[in-house]
């Protein structure tokens, strides 16, 4: 409203006139105006702003695809409130594609994209056509070409009715509609459709079939491959996480998609790909009777213009809604576990409920009935093959820098068990390892090999204490069974020659820096004699110094095994003895004596100076002369040459109070055979099952963590994916992060850092991330086999689109947008894709009484989708003879959008006039 209140001359007043002239004045207006121009001025400010300021104000997102937004206003007419609505998409082009999933209803119906609507009302026919006409009237006064929809009859229609000024002296007007069930016959073929869109601008007396008008058409059939669990329910294998019990398929044969997949073992996993969308599109065709329709609908889908694969994949790799069971699942229990082990100082505490200060153990006190418990020590102790006691499976480069226990050894076993006992709360994971520790000590008693265990060869310092100490256990069991048998404990091997013997002991035995040190002492030289020929060749030095006899090696003990903490207590030990030169000979001094005692029988006139040259080559310094001497020939008849050969004693072992020397004096001459064992199984086999038997709580869940994560991962890492460089990189990822995160489980306090914790609750959000990773590319490389390529192209997409998700322990707070990237099937890969559409079977085609066509391998498109349009210029046929010349052009006069399944029917028409 404009208003002057000062006054003028008559000229003035004329001036003022013809200046204010195109200002309304609303005093005089009437309530229909009123409510055009508040339709108006919400549309202006809608323009002005555009889609970046509405994003940034009160937009609202209408779909997961972040694509689609909305923003709204209300307005009040007479008695009734109404609500306009205008949609737009974040980046336009200003087109929609015909076939756009991520498009709005309209979009797929009119072909435009950005519908505005008067939506949640029911309106009848007139004062729908009267709202329309304020909102026509409204975006003409604004120079606006949006088209504008209301909704008409009952909501469940979808049936709207619109308008759109296209700038010229043309109008396009639409309509829609949409039959929910009993679609007629004739509609579910594609001739009846084409019959419907003609008779939309024909009209005879004839038959519709009869007539030839050229239309164009589009085409896009829908096909859904369904995955195992889509297709039938019943009969797969579930597992209940609270007992342990794995409930087995109804159907005998029925196969799921994992069975022979490395995690299958402990649980079977949903099929993270939940089927496949594929579309066949046929592109712009002109059809002129309703046969050439019936003619396209018995077509193959193979003979389609383009191919589209839509899978069907997991929208979130964050944190898991808690429905999802895996091996991250129960990992985060296990941490769970960690954090209550403190509460108890021995593992027998958390058996009684009463005796735990835990307010939190009661809700998680379940255990699970002893049958359960039986089957998983018979799985652990006795139904073990030869295959699973060797290691023999690969396990990832860097699964050793994990401080935890194989994946096929016993406490591997034990911890993998344990996260799926009793849903690995505290009280179960007590009441396994009881049970296991008494096992443990039966095996013990009763001289029978530990199962899962080696027992022989070194002990594995890089894997956790307890791996260590049932490892020394098996050892013992072995060494007290040979024992029994009479065996001998020395060590026998095949004779070898002078040189060889005296290259192995320079790198094996003590050098000449450093004196003994551990690993290096008790070396196994067998008994060996040198022939002639040997001794021409120049072995003088291996000649014993004083006697002028051939030196003989012994047959020596081999070193006893030894476990982390026990090199550690013998390291504080001789610390505690005095300088550090000299408590490494003291630390090994019962090797030593072992080997000296063993070098006196083979050798009766030998020397210290002897056992030095061939325990410790390094400490026997020859002179230079010596060294030309040693490059002429001798031959056992020529008596020419030196001896003993010049040469001395190091600087170390030539001093006075030398340990060597000492215990060189004290040894007797006794044969390895007959000396006392440097190892006693007995009283180191008790050691062991006392560590078992009284180990605190928060240690055993410590290295239980440690084990679980490698030996979960070592699991995972067994899969067959393919060649897909994103996962083997990712995994290798997952180890380095492991290993950095779970050294801290080393610590004897770490279990009171709230930041360790925090840290693993973290690196569980990592492992679940990866598994499902994991179970993605094994789904994908089971179901593409013969298309590697298409594997690869599915999942590098796929990967790339959540990579910023990956690693950020939650995806909450914010909304993403969904994977939806098509694949484009090349005709050489159809056959394939083709191929994983079974024909169904007699009991799901049955109720099929009518069909779509378009049949692959006998599966009806869920869906189907056409485009009718007709094409006039505007000069001649129906339109004004006075359409201005700029218009006289082809432009789209008619167009019919229709979408329908086997159940349903939704069809919209456009029409544009020249109004």
């Amino acid at each position: 409203m404009a208003y002057n209140s000062n006054s003028k001359s008559n000229v003035d007043d004329d001036d003022e006139e013809e200046e204010f002239e195109h200002f309304d004045d609303f005093t005089v207006a009437s309530s229909w105006e009123r409510f055009i121009s508040e339709i108006e001025a919400v549309c202006r400010h809608w323009l002005a702003d555009g889609p970046k300021k509405l994003l940034a104000k009160d937009a609202v997102q209408m779909d997961l695809l972040l694509v689609l937004y909305k923003v709204k206003s209300d307005f009040k007419y007479a008695t009734k409130s109404y609500c306009m609505e205008y949609y737009f998409e974040k980046s336009s082009n200003g087109e929609a594609g015909d076939w756009n999933k991520q498009s709005h209803d309209l979009q797929l119906s009119f072909g435009v994209i950005a519908p505005l609507s008067a939506s949640g009302v029911v309106l009848d026919a007139p004062e729908a056509s009267k709202l329309l006409s304020a909102v026509a009237i409204a975006l003409s006064n604004c120079s606006c070409n949006w088209p504008a929809f209301v909704p008409v009859h009952d909501a469940s229609h979808k049936a709207y009715i619109g308008i759109q000024n296209m700038g010229t002296a043309f109008t396009r007007r639409f309509e829609a509609d949409y039959i929910g069930s009993q679609v007629p016959v004739k509609l579910m073929h594609m001739e009846g459709l084409y019959e419907l869109f003609v008779s939309k601008f024909a009209y005879a007396a004839m038959g519709l079939s009869m007539l030839h008008f050229k239309v164009h058409f589009k085409t896009k059939l829908t096909y859904r491959i369904l995955t195992y669990e889509d297709e039938d329910e019943a009969g797969r294998a579930d597992v209940d996480i609270s007992t342990g019990e794995i409930f087995e398929s109804e159907s005998p044969g029925r196969m799921q998609w994992d069975d022979d997949c490395p995690w299958s073992e402990w649980y079977s996993a949903e099929d993270p790909v939940k089927g496949f969308e594929l579309l066949a599109i046929w592109s712009e065709r002109v059809a002129e009777s309703s046969l050439d329709m019936a003619e396209l609908e018995n077509a193959s889908p193979l003979e389609a213009d383009s191919w589209f694969l839509y899978p069907s994949l997991p929208q979130n790799l964050g944190i898991s809604d808690g429905n999802t069971i895996g091996f991250a699942s129960q990992l985060r229990l296990l941490v769970k576990a960690l954090e209550m082990s403190l509460e108890a100082q021995y593992v027998e505490d958390f058996l009684s409920v009463e005796k735990s200060a835990s307010e939190n153990l009661s809700s998680s006190a379940f255990i699970p009935p002893p049958t359960v418990l039986d089957r998983v020590l018979k799985d652990l102790f006795h139904e073990v093959t030869e295959a699973q006691v060797g290691f023999s499976r690969d396990e990832h480069k860097s699964s050793r820098a994990i401080k935890g226990s194989p994946l096929e050894s016993l406490f591997g076993q034990f911890c993998l068990h344990a996260l799926w006992f009793g849903n690995c709360n505290i009280r179960a994971i007590a009441v396994l390892w009881i049970e296991f520790v008494r096992e443990v000590r039966w095996c013990w008693e009763e001289s029978q090999a530990l199962p899962r265990m080696p027992s022989n060869g070194a002990i594995d310092l890089s894997t956790c204490l307890i791996n260590q100490k049932l490892h020394m256990l098996s050892i013992c069991i072995n060494k007290k069974s040979l024992q029994g048998k009479g065996h001998d404990i020395g060590r026998h091997d095949d004779s070898v020659s002078a040189d060889l013997q005296q290259n192995m002991q320079i790198q094996t035995k003590f050098s000449a820096s450093h004196g003994a040190r551990e690993g290096d002492i008790g070396f196994n030289m067998s008994h060996f004699s040198l022939s002639e020929e040997e001794l021409s060749s120049g072995c003088r030095s291996m000649l014993l110094l004083r006697s002028y006899k051939i030196m003989h090696a012994p047959i020596t003990q081999d070193p006893p095994p030894m476990t982390e903490d026990m090199h550690e207590e013998r390291l504080q030990a001789a610390e505690a003895m005095g300088d550090s030169f000299s408590f490494s000979a003291q630390l090994e001094k019962d090797i030593l004596a072992s080997d000296m005692s063993a070098f006196k029988a083979a050798n009766p006139d030998a020397v210290f100076e002897d056992f030095i040259r061939w325990h410790s080559p390094k400490d026997w310094e020859s002179d230079c002369s010596e060294k030309l001497e040693e490059s002429r020939t001798y031959s056992m008849e020529e008596s020419a040459y030196e001896w003993p050969p010049r040469g001395r004693l190091s600087e170390r072992m030539s001093d006075i109070g030398n340990s060597w020397r000492k215990i060189w004096n004290e040894a007797l001459p006794l044969p390895a055979s007959e000396q006392k064992p440097l190892l006693d199984p007995n009283r180191e086999g008790e050691k062991v099952l006392h560590y078992l038997e009284t180990l605190r709580p928060h240690q055993l869940l410590s290295q239980m963590v440690s084990t679980a994560f490698r030996a979960a991962a070592d699991t995972l890492n067994q899969t067959s994916f393919g060649g897909l460089k994103q996962m083997t990189t990712k995994m290798g990822q997952l180890y380095i992060t492991m290993a950095s995160i779970l050294k801290y489980m080393q610590s004897d306090n770490m279990t009171s850092d709230s930041e360790v914790i925090k840290d693993l609750s973290r690196l569980c959000v990592t492992f679940e991330q990866v598994e499902k990773l994991i179970l993605l590319a094994a789904s994908l490389h089971r179901k593409f086999l013969q298309s590697p390529h298409l594997v690869e192209a599915i999942f590098s997409d796929y990967y790339d689109y959540y990579l910023q998700e990956m690693g950020t322990g939650s995806s909450q707070g914010h909304k993403r947008k969904e994977f939806d990237k098509p694949q484009e099937i090349q005709s050489q890969d159809r056959n394939v894709i083709a191929g994983m559409f079974t024909p169904p079977t007699a009991a799901q085609s049955w109720r099929k009484v009518t069909s779509m066509g378009n049949l692959l391998n006998g599966n009806e498109p869920i869906s189907r989708e056409l485009i009718f349009s007709k094409r006039d210029r505007a000069n001649g046929s129906y339109f004004d003879s006075s359409t201005p010349k700029f218009c006289q052009q082809e432009i789209e006069t008619y167009r019919m959008y229709v979408s329908q399944t086997s159940n349903d029917l939704r069809v919209a028409l456009s029409v544009a006039s020249c109004d």
